[in-house]
């Protein structure tokens, strides 16, 4: 008999698993996503300069890499260009299906029972959540936001409907997303004012077009393309992922080259203190510009550093008493990168409820499945090393982890597998010990950190996080027979 899979999120991670069941010979699969398309935040986010803050060329599948992009971080548009091609290319429309929420998932019987909102259902073996991290939009806890009579909307929901041509901007955030919005609405706004809680460290990489006899010779030499794709992955795992993990002279040239940016591309004193972290470079999510801090000093460019009061009905009354007219805020606030697959509903075996096991922490056995839900696994899960590498790569070999464990029950070797608590508790564990050793607890805020001041990261190495995924320890897993 045949095994059915649900797949949820049509995003990078979930179009990755279809894909890779297909090649297995598995047709028998439905791919649940609650939008009304594919692609995932290049979906959800549209705002004005909004691109990848990975190399285009290792922000591909390893399997499908791609020769035109058109510039070395490319846009979101092409980016969710890349993913709709591919899905086409490997046949996977039918699969699809759109405006199909999974509300909840039940184990009983020794399957998996959907409900879908609207009231359909289905009945499946295995449950893949593909669901992402960055898809829930955090909105500010600020008095009086329901009061203002302009347009008010997050980044990842705007309104192209809203014209911004010689308007009073306001943008409330300062995070990647801010950074990259006002770099592209500075020459087109009449006033652009950044509402800024906390100040950024900012790396100053140019983000050149590829030249057409460059498209050219990727697309005429794969060799060079796989050359260029491994170059970024090395330099992704050499440099940057083992500075956030302790290795202070990298950390130490990251810090550098921030700084260094800072002072030479602010000429006011007072801006420059004003845009000056006070913790250390990477604690945060590492920011990478070389437009934000021109626009920063641009005339129409204002900076508010005394922190919000209240919205008001015209505007922003900051704490200084000021109040800062407005005819459009836009909230770039960020998401809730701790919520995962909520708010759906998951119970496992003996009615357990997910919500209970992770009343805690967020905690799964190496990211990718938790005790108590047989056949049950996620991609880009809790403490996955999305602050360290692309995580297209991530996903990749946890998937890889996934199907071997998949494998033990399509060749009958086990009715349904599942981690065990003792595995699950040292890995865990073992991380929050590392943790000590990364920058992520050096002393700022950020999303990193969950509400008991731990990041939902990896603290080691890619090596290790390699090795430790390339196959699994069936010592660690439950199967049942």
């Amino acid at each position: 008999m045949s095994k059915r899979f649900a797949i949820i999120g049509a995003g990078m991670s979930g179009i990755l698993t279809a894909i890779k069941l297909k090649q297995r010979d598995i047709r028998d699969f439905a791919i649940y996503e609650k939008a009304g398309g594919l692609g995932g935040t290049w979906r959800d986010n549209t705002y004005p300069g909004l691109s990848c803050d990975v190399p285009s060329h290792v922000y591909a599948y390893s399997f499908e890499l791609k020769a035109d992009w058109s510039h070395r971080f490319s846009p979101g548009a092409e980016i969710r260009g890349y993913f709709e091609g591919v899905a086409k290319k490997y046949e996977l429309d039918s699969h699809f299906r759109f405006n199909s929420e999974i509300v909840r998932a039940e184990y009983r019987d020794g399957r998996w029972h959907l409900s879908i909102k609207g009231g359909a259902t289905d009945v499946v073996d295995f449950l893949i959540c593909a669901t992402g991290v960055l898809h829930h939009p955090t909105y500010p806890d600020i008095p009086g936001l329901g009061d203002f009579e302009g347009t008010c909307f997050h980044s990842a929901r705007w309104d192209h409907s809203v014209p911004l041509e010689g308007k009073r901007i306001g943008i409330i955030g300062t995070g990647s997303t801010a950074v990259q919005i006002v770099p592209a609405l500075t020459d087109t706004v009449s006033k652009l004012t950044l509402f800024q809680r906390t100040a950024q460290w900012i790396l100053p990489l140019a983000n050149p077009a590829y030249s057409e006899d460059e498209k050219a010779m990727y697309r005429t030499s794969p060799e060079r393309l796989q050359q260029s794709y491994n170059f970024w992955s090395a330099r992704f795992a050499d440099t940057f992922a083992r500075a956030v993990i302790g290795d202070q002279d990298e950390l130490r040239k990251i810090e550098e080259a921030c700084r260094t940016n800072l002072e030479a591309n602010v000429a006011d004193p007072e801006l420059r203190r004003r845009l000056t972290p006070n913790y250390r470079a990477a604690c945060k999510r590492l920011i990478m510009s070389d437009t934000f801090y021109p626009a920063m000093q641009k005339p129409n460019v204002a900076l508010v550093t005394d922190g919000i009061d209240r919205i008001e009905a015209d505007g922003v009354r900051a704490k200084d008493g000021v109040l800062h007219k407005q005819d459009v805020l836009i909230l770039a606030t960020g998401f809730d990168g701790h919520a995962f697959l909520r708010p759906m509903e998951v119970v496992g075996e003996s009615g357990r409820r997910l919500t209970d096991a992770w009343a805690q922490a967020n905690e799964a056995y190496r990211s990718v499945a938790v005790p108590g839900f047989p056949n049950f696994f996620m991609l880009v899960g809790p403490n996955s090393p999305i602050g360290n590498f692309s995580v297209i790569l991530i996903s990749e070999i946890q998937l890889n982890f996934i199907l071997q464990l998949v494998d033990l029950v399509l060749d009958g070797k086990c009715r349904a597998v599942m981690p065990k608590e003792e595995a699950t508790r040292r890995f865990n564990d073992a991380l929050r010990e590392a943790m000590k050793n990364t920058v992520w607890v050096s002393g700022c805020r950020s999303w990193y950190l969950d509400r008991n001041g731990n990041p939902a990261l990896w603290p080691w190495s890619f090596d290790r996080f390699r090795k430790e995924m390339n196959s699994p320890d069936l010592a660690d897993f439950d199967l049942a027979a």
